[in-house]
């Protein structure tokens, strides 16, 4: 799977399927992207590949990495999930394949901000 930043100065390659995608409602999430919800497509560790330098900052011991030239935000890393990294799925070249799978971090959503499907909500993290 491939995927790029809005000015394309950042490119990737992920050599793995991905585990699935959620919609996340987090505050953090929702301050360092400035949208009211995020989606994200999981991946195992260590499967994704940069052409490009982007950049990654540390807020709370986790990792968000982004393309320094345009700002999109293309990579989130907990360290307490050492086993995957997920993807802003709007970046991935194929993201109207990567249908999501539920809401996550419901305890965070704002409260004018509704979706009009089934998909399963938790409080906080997905299972």
């Amino acid at each position: 799977m491939n995927g790029s930043c809005l000015c394309g100065a950042i490119r990737y390659e992920i050599a793995a399927e991905p585990r699935g995608t959620t919609l996340c409602h987090c505050e953090d999430c929702r301050k360092a992207s400035g949208a009211p919800v995020v989606a994200w497509t999981f991946f195992p560790a260590g499967s994704i590949k940069f052409e490009g330098q982007p950049r990654t900052i540390s807020f709370a011991g986790r990792e968000r990495t982004f393309c320094p030239r345009c700002g999109s935000p293309l990579m989130f890393f907990d360290p307490d999930l050492p086993h995957q990294f997920e993807v802003t799925t709007s970046t991935l070249d194929c993201a109207s394949e990567m249908k999501p799978v539920d809401h996550n971090w419901i305890a965070d959503k704002l409260p004018w901000f509704e979706t009009a499907d089934d998909l399963p909500r938790y409080p906080k993290n997905t299972p």
